[in-house]
């Protein structure tokens, strides 16, 4: 192991060069080795033509990530799990077909690390089957200039199958907390493992070399052997990184509680205020099942614990988050993906080995636009790429899924008061149109599969039959043709249409143990 600066990092990649990226967002992000090969570029006009390759998102949607390597010349192909936080310039270039760009299951990428490390022929999966990852629609491409198939539908006994042929890496730049003089790698400060491990393993089955990113060098035989999470044979280079490009996540450079360090009271996280996302947070935890083993989305998902919390009920709910995260609370925002007072911490790939297997209970996710059918698209709007992250790899093994998310997007108004809601300003884009514009989630396949489907909005909620969706609840406050239906491109199925529980859309609701049954707190004697 040599340890080199940031620059000289630049310096080894070569051109044409295929680069497996560690990280989450920010979150174990090897930000200075970033800005090192971007200098070398700009300097030198090299590394040209690369090729990178991401589990998840890279970047924070501002200055770092992805933007490093947004410049003409610089990328041939980004392929990738999410782009949403990959940052305009980048965005930019898939959106004009300035470089071709590939979007897959976050999971499924997750997998095939450890595919191309073991020199297994590549990764096979129904994960993605009837998505827009599945070559009879799109094969994962996000523009016209991706022409390249990444992906192939094969058969094996008797069954579809997707086939991800593992790619050749030719470097690894991946990120730790301490190196010793050998190279062993911790990740104590990281608040998640992700597959750092599996990423220098699949550089060096191609002889490629692995350059990581660290606080600080220690002493050779300091560190304790189980802290050890990458081995220093798999290292060759190491860059000590300025504290601003080792944050912790987007938005904090480092809380203990966040990695395990040390636990903080629930009762000091602040509620949510109640508008529309605080009521479909409410109603959507009418759906949790006291003890199941339950996965939260980004966004409005993130907000049930915190009901949870304002209603006494948080030892109810059994948590996890794809990254690999179980137990806790879930940050929200610029730390989702991390958990306060978390039970367990392990690898990405070993989380969606559980969730692929159908160990999720249930999951609670975004709900960005959906269809009569059930049809749900939360990666790919108006032509932009924003990406699937972990959402087909849940939604294709969970036993029940609620979908959450506002009624209508951009400038919706509410008021929510004295149990009943009322709209103020309609948002101007509708979400439940005649057909999305990119299948994440199967809803047909979804029903002959006879999945448990729920869509939560703050005036609505539905459910996924056979026939298509159904209209099962709507808000008190609210017209059924005024406020609903005129505002959806088709009509749902309308049999028997309850009210909302009006307690949900109170300041003090105090109806969360009830809702849950006879295990919850306020029905024990």
């Amino acid at each position: 192991m040599k340890v080199i600066t940031a620059d000289q990092a630049g310096a080894l990649i070569p051109d044409d060069a295929t680069i497996f990226l560690g990280g989450l967002a920010v979150t174990s992000l090897p930000e200075e080795i970033l800005q090192g090969v971007e200098r070398q570029f700009l300097a030198a006009g090299h590394p040209r033509n690369v090729t990178t390759w991401a589990c998840g998102a890279v970047g924070n949607s501002g200055e770092a990530g992805m933007k490093h390597f947004a410049h003409k010349g610089m990328i041939k192909r980004v392929v990738a799990g999410h782009f949403g936080q990959t940052g305009k310039e980048m965005m930019k270039m898939v959106f004009d077909g300035e470089v071709e760009a590939y979007n897959f299951p976050q999971g499924s990428l997750s997998h095939l690390t450890r595919q191309i490390a073991n020199r297994s022929p590549g990764l096979l999966t129904k994960v993605g089957l009837g998505t827009f990852v599945d070559p009879r629609l799109e094969g994962g491409k996000m523009n016209s200039r991706s022409t390249e198939d990444l992906v192939e539908l094969v058969e094996f006994r008797g069954e579809e199958w997707l086939f991800f042929p593992p790619p050749k890496i030719d470097v690894a730049i991946i990120r730790g907390t301490l190196a010793d003089e050998k190279g062993n790698i911790t990740l104590d400060k990281e608040g998640v493992l992700l597959e750092q491990l599996s990423i220098a393993q699949a550089a060096k089955r191609w002889g490629g070399i692995v350059i990581c990113q660290v606080e600080r060098i220690v002493k050779a035989g300091t560190l304790h052997p189980k802290a050890v999470k990458v081995p220093g044979l798999l290292i060759d280079y190491v860059v000590v990184a300025k504290p601003e490009n080792h944050m912790q996540t987007i938005a904090t450079q480092f809380n203990p509680a966040l990695c395990g360090d040390i636990k903080v009271p629930t009762g000091s996280l602040a509620p949510m205020p109640l508008d529309e996302r605080k009521v479909i947070a409410r109603r959507a935890a009418m759906e949790v099942t006291p003890g199941a083993i339950t996965n939260l989305g980004i966004g409005i998902p993130a907000g049930i614990p915190s009901v949870a919390a304002e209603e006494g009920v948080s030892d109810l709910l059994s948590l996890s988050i794809e990254s690999g995260v179980s137990g806790g609370i879930p940050a929200q925002l610029g730390d989702f993906g991390l958990a306060y007072n978390a039970e367990s911490i392990i690898e990405q790939s070993a989380q969606f080995d559980f969730y692929d297997g159908g160990g999720l209970d249930a999951s609670f996710l975004g709900l960005a636009q959906t269809d009569s059918q059930g049809n749900v698209n939360v990666s790919k709007f108006n032509g932009r790429p924003v990406g699937c992250g972990g959402f087909i790899n849940i939604t294709r093994s969970t036993k029940k899924l609620v979908f959450c998310g506002a009624f209508t997007a951009g400038g919706l108004d509410v008021e929510v008061a004295d149990g009943k809601l009322r709209i103020l300003t309609e948002g101007k884009s509708r979400k439940f149109i005649d057909q999305v514009e990119q299948i994440t989630f199967n809803g047909h396949d979804a029903a002959l599969r006879q999945q448990e489907v729920v869509f939560v909005t703050e005036r609505a909620v539905f459910k996924l039959t056979a026939d298509g969706l159904e209209l099962t609840e709507i808000a008190p406050g609210v017209d059924l043709e005024r406020d609903v239906l005129a505002h959806m491109s088709f009509k749902p199925i309308i049999t028997n249409v309850k009210p909302m529980d009006p307690g949900i859309f109170r300041a003090h609701w105090g109806g969360l143990a009830a809702a849950l049954g006879p295990t919850a707190p306020a029905d024990k004697k």
